[in-house]
């Protein structure tokens, strides 16, 4: 069965990358594609737009009226924007893939509600690298265990508007659930002058935002005369859009409930 998917945010670097992350694949066809209401570029050939040629999908700028052409929406906005799209998703009972990021306590509570009907994926990072990481990751704490000192250093393109990365965040609850430690409580977000010595159970964040930057992430565990490091390093989004476009064709097989990439690549 082929796969209807929407794409939203359709106009931007990474709608572009999705819509043809989609053409890519056998089993998903692009059946809409929404931008803002305000943009220029409404009723643009989706397809042409994305470089591909034209596909007949135009770029509409109003999610309610294509709800009934798409099986899944994927949705790499911003929370305001993703919010008001998981409510009407979730009333009309259609699939989400969720790569938006830098959402508060109260805006997570609010999508909770509304995708409450619905099957979704949600994952800070799509990549099959990044999410293999995280299972290397669990198992290079659990090992290590409380022996070393753990930084985590990311790096992205000077446009990223929330810090620290989606994915460092991601990287670090893995590390301090393996560890039994709460993130929330352990995390250091930067230092700065007299800061003493460094306790042994906190996580360290550091971030770097500059030029192009796809996306770079190192977890590094210190310990006394060596240190073990796992990186990964995207230099195309096209690995992102491919995982998204992987997690839309398995989410619309699912029944209701929240799931992320662990569950589509299996690796839970």
């Amino acid at each position: 069965m082929t796969v209807r998917v929407a794409v939203t945010g359709a106009a931007g670097r990474m709608g572009r990358i999705l819509i043809e992350a989609i053409a890519l694949n056998e089993s998903c066809v692009l059946a809409a594609a929404i931008e803002r209401p305000e943009s220029s570029l409404l009723g643009a050939d989706a397809g042409e737009l994305a470089g591909l040629g034209k596909n007949g999908v135009a770029i509409v700028g109003d999610l309610s009226s294509v709800l009934a052409d798409f099986d899944v929406l994927i949705d790499f906005t911003v929370p305001a924007a993703t919010l008001a799209n998981a409510q009407l998703c979730g009333a009309a009972g259609k699939a989400m893939v969720i790569g938006t990021t830098g959402f508060n306590a109260e805006q997570k509570a609010e999508l909770e509600a509304a995708i409450a009907p619905i099957a979704i994926c949600q994952a800070s990072n799509f990549s099959t690298g990044v999410n293999l990481c995280f299972k290397l990751l669990d198992m290079a704490a659990r090992v290590l265990g409380d022996d070393v000192d753990i930084e985590i250093v990311e790096a992205h393109h000077r446009h990223k508007i929330d810090a620290p990365s989606g994915t460092a965040l991601s990287m670090g609850h893995v590390v301090a659930d393996a560890l039994g430690r709460d993130l929330e409580k352990v995390a250091v977000y930067g230092r700065e002058g007299q800061t003493g010595a460094r306790e042994r159970e906190t996580i360290g964040f550091a971030t770097v935002r500059g030029g192009d930057v796809v996306g770079d992430h190192t977890v590094s565990f210190f310990a006394e005369g060596e240190r073990v490091e796992i990186t990964h390093k995207a230099s195309s989004r096209m690995s992102f859009g491919r995982g998204a476009v992987r997690a839309a064709a398995w989410v619309s097989a699912q029944a209701a409930g929240r799931y992320d990439m662990q569950d589509v690549l299996g690796l839970k």
